[in-house]
């Protein structure tokens, strides 16, 4: 009888292989020879398909910003800017929430990767399509990206302790509630997502509106 035949090693294995290992253990987890071991293959097999550990951690970011919806950047998608921007917002968080451990390579910004790319290029045509300049085009996706990805580091609400007693109201008069925080986390992290999100829409139509003012 036949030994069944080991999977084929390629490309497509490895990066699904080192994502899942980033989300559950860190970065710091990935290694050629723990990867080799994951796949059940040589570690030397891994370098037809990637040079050093950074690459395949480059490959791994890439394929969390393929998951990130742009459907609505498409010409005749009819949203505006603003409703854009809004969503695609919703879409990138829910992605870096995912897999919060590669966060650190995404925000090296996008290098050479094709998926972080297509990114850039479809959110600064959208809104230099809008009417924007291009210098302010240019800032508004960084901005979204500060601002994205400043929220899925960490979780303000996770930050504190459930214990009543590590708020003594003589050092802190206003943190009565504080250990409830915990609780609510996901609930907290959401709202102030939106809150956030939608002061900082409100600010670039402000902009938009004096933009096209003096333009118009």
């Amino acid at each position: 009888m036949a030994r069944p035949r080991k999977p084929l090693l390629s490309t497509d294995r490895i990066v699904r292989a080192a994502r899942e290992l980033v989300d559950a253990e860190g970065l710091a987890a990935v290694s050629t020879r723990r990867l080799a071991a994951e796949l059940g293959v040589s570690g030397p097999s891994l370098y037809n398909h990637f040079r050093t550990k950074d690459e395949i951690l480059e490959a791994v970011a890439d394929s969390v910003s393929a998951q990130l919806d742009l459907s609505m950047f498409e010409p005749g998608d009819g949203r505006d800017w603003r409703t854009a921007l809004h969503d695609w917002a919703v879409s990138y968080r829910a992605a870096l929430r995912d897999h919060p451990n590669i966060v650190p390579v995404l925000a090296r910004g996008p290098g050479r990767r094709p998926a972080g790319l297509r990114v850039a290029d479809a959110v600064y045509g959208a809104m230099v399509d809008a009417g924007w300049p291009a210098a302010q085009a240019t800032s508004i996706g960084a901005l979204m990206r500060y601002f994205v990805m400043g929220s899925a580091l960490g979780s303000f609400a996770g930050g504190f302790v459930d214990d009543a007693s590590a708020y003594d109201p003589a050092d802190y008069p206003h943190l009565g509630q504080a250990h409830l925080l915990a609780d609510q986390q996901e609930k907290i992290d959401e709202r102030a997502f939106e809150t956030g999100l939608r002061a900082l829409l409100d600010g670039l139509g402000e902009q938009f509106t004096r933009l096209r003012g003096t333009t118009g």
